[in-house]
């Protein structure tokens, strides 16, 4: 019985498993799919996302949020051809509303190349029995609201088909067959040596030097998707206070990027889902500009104060001070840092000529990037296989037939949001069903198969 050997037990490579086990039962195929995982489990990836309740997808994927978006597009609309889905609308066991019982209802509606494939990655899912809910800005989650959920799903449905799982088992390098209707040879850490008809590499982002034949192009593993540093002269004061604010990316006084959400100051800088998201396109000397009020538009933030005053002068039965004014709006340390910022003081009487300095540092008190922040943080790496490497429509390397390399191992990436899992399930499904298609076109695996 041949081999198809998964290399890492995450969230591509239990995906992948599923995928080769559930092809091979319907075409009648003779296949062994064994996961080695390095760690003494297999999911630990998938554990701790979403701060151990898993966001596992989107309900509108588009691919242009990824990087190398043109390869990622293709994917999943390969995907989505294969699985037949495409017009297909989202099952009723996996539709339901933000906050309601069920599934992602909208996956259905979302637009441009990467929409049909939600629905053949949450079929999958809804089709192995998992529920989930929508919440703030399309994020999925499981309806038991636990990672756990999500693994044991997939555990199960890789134990049906009989993947088998060997953890605490690294594999060092993948070397190719020595001819033709040969096998791969696993060299294990250990010295081991195993062999595999077909290989699918779901390691994650941190690719290991040598694991893959060193003549395919590699870009070398980066962190990203964390938080970032600044020049900490206002964070310092600020650490651990959290704003629901947004961040604006600007680079030679051009907006680069725009990201609204919550926003954590460390001493070193920024955290938080806005901050993690432009990570993957700042630059040291680039300059966050930092928004308290993202309900007001820039152009409209001094008239905004004028009236304020206004009505607080009204009110208090004196001059309203600068105390007065950011009190009620922001909490008092950063009201502290904003002062120092405009250079105002905070018990003098509102100035009519001090309001735009006021106003320019609410919409935007500028930090300057010194670079990626705590690495322990970041959620994915960078780098990994060439996506121009890979068929489109498999995952499959082109100059090594039989080898695959899916999710994070290959240089795409997204923002936070489930789009880094969703591209983990679908390049899965796509190297799993296709490891055994290959397996099943050879004449030694058909003769085998009866």
């Amino acid at each position: 019985m041949e081999t198809i050997a998964i290399i890492g037990g995450g969230a591509a490579g239990l995906a992948a498993a599923v995928a080769a086990g559930e092809a091979a039962r319907a075409r009648g195929c003779a296949v062994r799919v064994v996961v080695y995982e390095a760690s003494d489990r297999v999911g630990r990836s998938i554990l701790a996302t979403g701060n151990g309740r898993c966001n596992f997808s989107n309900a509108v994927v588009d691919a242009a949020r990824y990087r190398n978006g043109a390869f990622v597009a293709a994917a999943l609309g390969a995907l989505e051809e294969a699985a037949g889905t495409a017009d297909a609308p989202a099952p009723e066991a996996g539709a339901a509303a933000d906050g309601a019982a069920g599934a992602a209802a909208g996956a259905s509606g979302a637009a441009g190349a990467g929409a049909g494939s939600s629905n053949a990655v949450l079929r999958f899912f809804a089709d192995h029995g998992l529920l989930w809910r929508r919440e703030s800005e399309g994020r999925l989650y499981p309806l038991a609201n636990k990672a756990t959920s999500v693994l044991d799903v997939l555990r199960a449905a890789a134990a049906a088909v009989g993947a088998q799982e060997r953890c605490g088992i690294a594999v060092a390098a993948v070397e190719p067959p020595r001819g033709a209707g040969r096998p791969f040879t696993l060299r294990l850490a250990d010295g081991r040596l195993e062999r595999a008809a077909a290989v699918i590499v779901a390691v994650g982002g941190a690719l290991p030097a040598g694991l893959l034949p060193a003549e395919l192009p590699v870009a070398p593993p980066q962190p990203t998707l964390g938080p970032l540093a600044t020049e900490a002269r206002w964070c310092r004061r600020l650490d651990n206070i959290r704003v629901r604010g947004a961040l604006e990316l600007r680079r030679d006084d051009a907006l680069r990027a725009r990201e609204p959400g919550e926003v954590m100051f460390r001493k070193y800088g920024v955290s938080g889902i806005a901050a993690f998201n432009l990570s993957r396109l700042a630059q040291p000397g680039d300059v966050l500009a930092v928004d308290f009020v993202p309900a007001v538009e820039a152009a409209a933030m001094a008239d905004f104060l004028r009236e304020r005053c206004c009505r607080l002068d009204a009110v208090l039965g004196r001059a309203a001070t600068w105390d007065d004014m950011l009190r009620g709006m922001v909490l008092g340390p950063v009201a502290e840092v904003l002062l120092d910022a405009a250079g105002l003081r905070g018990g003098a009487p509102v100035a009519t000529g001090e309001v735009p300095a006021m106003a320019a540092v609410l919409k935007g008190l500028r930090l300057p990037v010194t670079g990626l922040g705590d690495p322990r943080q970041c959620q994915v790496h960078r780098g990994g296989l060439r996506a121009s490497a890979v068929d489109v429509a498999t995952c499959a390397v082109v100059a090594v037939p039989g080898l695959f390399v899916v999710g994070e191992a290959l240089d795409v990436d997204a923002p936070c949001g489930g789009y880094n899992l969703h591209w983990a399930w679908a390049s899965g499904l796509l190297a799993g069903r296709a490891a055994v298609a290959r397996m099943a076109g050879r004449p030694e695996s058909k003769e085998r198969a009866r």
